[in-house]
């Protein structure tokens, strides 16, 4: 286990996207955090039903949408990116204890080095799908576009793109539903938000990803039109979260 897999954060500074500070929190903490944390990844899932042999998942943190996907598509085949050691140490114990390794590679890279170098083929190419959760709204929504971009060059035909993300509340009232609606989810956890939020680290930057860089589900919709995907959807929306992608000709 890579010595940043420990649980002893003195600083409790975390990569974005790590969220807690433990790594026993992960799993567990994850789902009293975000409401329908499953729903959400399942509804992901569901959405590769055409394109599902070689997938790219970028940040795949805990493994939770690989273990999802890997279990529903037998043929399916992963190359999951995340630059954090401790995330890959997790999945990767997780992935090979269900009886997957060898159809699935955790690569320790940093996903939006490889949006901003179009010559990298480190790990090939072509995909038929490429899917993400919970990352790439660490990205600056310069880099979004880029990365949306990259995705697109990457696929194959009839290829698709799957993201689960939270986005930027449209107007103020909007942010004061999307955080009642979060209070309620911990509340009828037995919990409230702000003793869940004690056990998150301090996110700081690192490579091309930031703290939250939220945009708009309008914005990101737009971004994929304009990189190219076609059949633009969001197959699944609970307040502030979302589930949205595309596919390519």
């Amino acid at each position: 286990m890579n010595s940043h897999s420990t649980a002893s954060l003195v600083n409790k500074e975390i990569f974005p996207g790590e969220v807690f500070v433990n790594t026993a929190d992960f799993d567990i903490g994850i789902r009293r955090l975000l409401p329908k944390y499953d729903e959400m990844l399942d509804v992901l899932a569901g959405c590769i039903s055409g394109a599902n042999h070689r997938i790219l998942e970028l940040g795949c943190g805990t493994g939770e949408l690989s273990l999802k996907v890997l279990q529903r598509y037998p043929s399916a085949e992963i190359v999951a990116l995340d630059y954090s050691p401790r995330m890959l140490d997790f999945a990767r114990s997780k992935i090979e204890s269900a009886g997957y390794a060898a159809r699935w590679s955790g690569i320790e890279m940093d996903f939006g080095e490889w949006a901003n170098n179009p010559n990298f083929s480190g790990f090939g190419d072509r995909f038929d799908a490429c899917i993400s959760s919970l990352a790439i709204h660490h990205l600056d929504d310069e880099m979004k576009l880029k990365l949306f971009q990259r995705i697109r060059e990457s696929l194959n035909p009839d290829g698709c793109f799957w993201n689960a993300d939270p986005m930027l509340a449209e107007s103020a009232a909007m942010r004061d539903i999307y955080q009642a609606a979060r209070e309620e989810w911990a509340a009828n956890q037995g919990e409230t938000l702000a003793a869940i939020r004690g056990n998150v680290g301090m996110s700081v930057s690192y490579g091309y990803s930031n703290p939250d860089r939220l945009a708009t589900l309008s914005a990101h919709l737009e971004m994929l039109a304009s990189s190219g995907f076609e059949t633009i959807a969001v197959p699944w929306k609970y307040y502030g979260m979302a589930v949205f992608g595309g596919f390519v000709n």
